[in-house]
């Protein structure tokens, strides 16, 4: 039996399945496929497991399939274009329906994809992976990567739906298991502080895939991001709380060159830097501090960003960050754990000791 929750975005609403079983069964693509053309956009990691099994519940649409190479050093223009040419080779028009299986990069460049052919065809989300289905499936932030930065180039573009198999999460690797609680955790530290304390509660149960307490997490997680989404699908504001952690997560991604740290892994010390920061600012206490990285340290997460990335380097890097507005760095800072805020004024000095601090 599925859960099913709303992103109410008026004429742009859409359900997010969540449960076991769910890739397989038609009933879950047939209300919001659009045309009797599909196109599933995967890659070479995920098509071997589940191409298959997405093709059989799509049998009565006329199908084709693009496979791309798996990781996020390939989130870029050039492979990004090879959707393009697949679509263009098999003559799709408008009344088309794409389909991304896959994992967060497939699931950015799908999305990207379909809001740019033909000025903009449907797609559907069928995340492989826990941090996609606890994150970036939901909300329509679609996008690729330069070499300057991640994800600079992209659209918002929301799906007609998004499919959530949990089955699919027992054939991820522990790294990118552990990679994905870093935004199930970041929903309890912006927002939800009982949530936080269920987690350290049940971390055993969730980093050995029990059933039950990852399907809690990722709904918990959906209707977190489900309601902030709503609030502000554009990011003029609150939608901004989303990405904690995310301003010095990104910095690592590209110093250390993509795909070398998962973007999870990433994360998990970006939340642990900004709660760094949050302490020299006054709002959180010495323990507050070390809760968030024991927090962090128990999902199978690090802490402590490359010891080759300076402070220079690190404020090189989040200077051409997408937060960036008006030339002032954008934070997403903790007042206290589960209540999130974000902030531009932060003293410089203040900023360069938390990048001292963690950067030998």
């Amino acid at each position: 039996m599925a859960q099913t929750l709303n992103v109410d975005l008026g004429l742009r609403s859409y359900p997010i399945y969540i449960g076991s079983g769910l890739i397989a069964d038609p009933e879950f693509y047939r209300p919001h496929v659009r045309g009797e053309r599909v196109m599933i956009v995967t890659n070479e990691t995920v098509a071997p497991i589940y191409l298959d099994s997405v093709k059989a519940a799509l049998a009565d649409y006329h199908i084709s399939e693009v496979v791309l190479p798996d990781g996020e050093q390939y989130k870029t223009l050039e492979v990004w274009n090879r959707i393009f040419d697949a679509l263009l080779h098999e003559r799709f028009a408008r009344d088309c329906t794409l389909i991304a299986l896959g994992g967060g990069v497939v699931g950015d460049m799908t999305g990207f994809a379909a809001a740019c052919y033909q000025r903009g065809v449907p797609f559907i989300q069928v995340p492989t992976t826990l941090l996609a289905q606890v994150d970036s499936s939901v909300g329509g932030k679609t996008g690729i990567n330069h070499p300057a930065g991640k994800n600079m180039i992209g659209a918002f573009h929301q799906p007609l739906a998004v499919i959530a198999d949990t089955d699919t999460l027992e054939t991820l690797a522990q790294k990118e298991l552990s990679a994905g609680l870093a935004e199930v955790l970041k929903y309890g530290f912006i927002r939800d502080l009982p949530f936080l304390a269920w987690m350290e509660s049940h971390m055993a149960e969730l980093l050995a895939r029990d059933p039950s307490a990852l399907g809690h997490a990722i709904k918990r997680s959906c209707e977190i991001k489900a309601a902030i989404v709503a609030e502000d699908e554009l990011e003029s504001g609150q939608r901004a709380l989303l990405n904690l952690g995310h301003t010095f997560g990104h910095a690592i991604e590209a110093g250390a060159g993509y795909g070398t740290w998962l973007h999870g892994e990433a994360v998990a010390v970006g939340t642990c830097m900004a709660a760094n920061l949050s302490q020299r600012l006054g709002w959180l206490d010495e323990g507050d501090v070390e809760r968030v990285r024991r927090l962090v340290s128990s999902a199978g997460l690090p802490t402590d960003p490359p010891a080759d990335l300076s402070p220079e380097r690190f404020l090189d890097l989040m200077s051409v960050d997408k937060k960036v507005l008006s030339g002032k760095m954008r934070f997403v800072l903790l007042k206290a754990l589960g209540d999130a805020i974000v902030t531009s004024y932060v003293e410089p000095d203040l900023l360069y000791a938390t990048l001292a601090d963690r950067c030998p």
